[in-house]
């Protein structure tokens, strides 16, 4: 088969298109033949070094969408999807024509999406649903989503509002402010961070019961909009790793704080939370995804470049 692979880290130079062989399926896993695969900044950042427990020669890759067509008899001909912190890092990825995975480890594609809108998904909804759930974001709940435009915003509002959330997005820009009051979500734009508390509670009297930072770099001016008891959950930190934590502040409205890691879970819990959320998709209380550029997988590593680059689309790979 065609794949993508790396036998070193540390430059994108190291990837290469190249013939491999069919993996073959053990006892309890299925044989999917991919139909689509998403490529995530993760992979970019695997390839790169970033993750020290990835082993090599490997093909990357956690997000997918196919068919499978080896394995237990009731799973033959179903078209899957599944993500995983296994894909790409200590097992082969989805940036390839077929890949092996544990039985449970699929779940079976939404109708109404099509095999590149369930591939453009899996990571950003499943960190999107783990910090809803982690957090305790539940009908009523007044939640506040920074960088709300991105791809786990962007899934994070959705999610919320079928939980019958209060969502407040904050975003960089007056233009993306007006984009999402378009859409009916009310935003604020983010200025200087010793202003955001005025601004939530502006929203929210008391402040908000959750805040979401998706973007790493307003956790310490978080706490000045969080209602007493509020969670404050974050998927990223600033380079060197460190934030400068108003702890006074935090303890005194008993407030916590929640790391939210998609890389935490494997295949089969992600499989979990598939099913959870798919389902909403074919309610029709989920949009379906938009914009995605699609590509052939021979080109795939020129989109390794242009992600590297800071590009901000969403590249879905057709092997």
């Amino acid at each position: 088969m065609k794949a993508l692979q790396f036998s070193a880290t540390g430059d994108l130079a190291a990837l290469s298109f190249v013939d491999v062989a069919t993996p073959v399926p053990a006892a309890n896993e299925v044989l999917v033949q991919i139909k689509a695969a998403g490529l995530n900044p993760s992979d970019v950042k695997n390839v790169l070094g970033r993750f020290p427990y990835t082993t090599l020669p490997r093909i990357p890759g956690r997000d997918f969408a196919g068919v499978v067509v080896q394995g237990p008899q009731e799973l033959l001909g179903q078209e899957v999807w599944g993500t995983g912190r296994d894909l790409g890092f200590f097992a082969d990825g989805s940036h390839a024509q077929y890949l092996t995975v544990s039985a449970k480890g699929v779940a079976q594609k939404p109708g109404h999406l099509s095999f590149a809108q369930a591939a453009s998904l899996g990571v950003p909804y499943t960190t999107a649903w783990d910090a809803l759930e982690r957090s305790g974001v539940t009908k009523g709940t007044r939640l506040l989503v920074i960088g709300a435009n991105g791809a786990v915003g962007s899934a994070t509002l959705a999610l919320a509002k079928v939980r019958g959330a209060q969502v407040l997005a904050a975003v960089r820009r007056p233009e993306q402010v007006h984009v999402l009051q378009m859409q009916g979500v009310e935003a604020i734009a983010l200025g200087q961070p010793e202003a955001l508390g005025a601004q939530v509670n502006a929203v929210f009297k008391g402040g908000a019961d959750v805040i979401f930072d998706t973007t790493g770099f307003w956790l310490p001016p978080a706490v000045a909009g969080l209602a007493p008891f509020g969670r404050i959950a974050i998927i990223a930190a600033p380079v060197d790793g460190h934030v400068q934590l108003p702890a006074l502040a935090l303890y005194r409205k008993g407030g916590s704080v929640v790391g939210i890691n998609s890389l935490l879970y494997n295949c089969e819990q992600c499989a979990v939370m598939l099913r959870q959320f798919g389902r909403f998709f074919d309610e029709g209380l989920l949009p379906l995804p938009t914009g995605l550029r699609e590509v052939a997988l021979a080109d795939g590593l020129q989109c390794y470049e242009d992600v590297n680059q800071g590009s901000a689309d969403k590249i879905i790979f057709l092997p």
